[in-house]
């Protein structure tokens, strides 16, 4: 039953491991935290991390160019 246990928590580990790898490889980003299903809601930040993510600054600095744009 032991056997069992642990041959299921390394298959587990491999999974989560080769998926991570994986997403890395395919999108160059690396593991995110607890806030990061926030961005894709588009909600603001209801959490407790220090500094927005990089999207989010990447979407504020182009509305910002848009509104720059929009009076000239």
């Amino acid at each position: 039953m032991l056997t069992v246990f642990f041959a299921a928590l390394v298959l587990f580990l491999l999974v989560i491991g080769g998926m991570s790898l994986l997403g890395y490889l395919f999108k160059r980003k690396s593991l995110q935290g607890s806030c990061g299903w926030i961005i894709a809601l588009r909600i603001e930040k209801v959490c407790y991390c220090p500094e927005p993510y990089e999207t989010r600054k990447k979407r504020e600095s182009k509305a910002a160019l848009r509104n720059k744009q929009r009076i000239f």
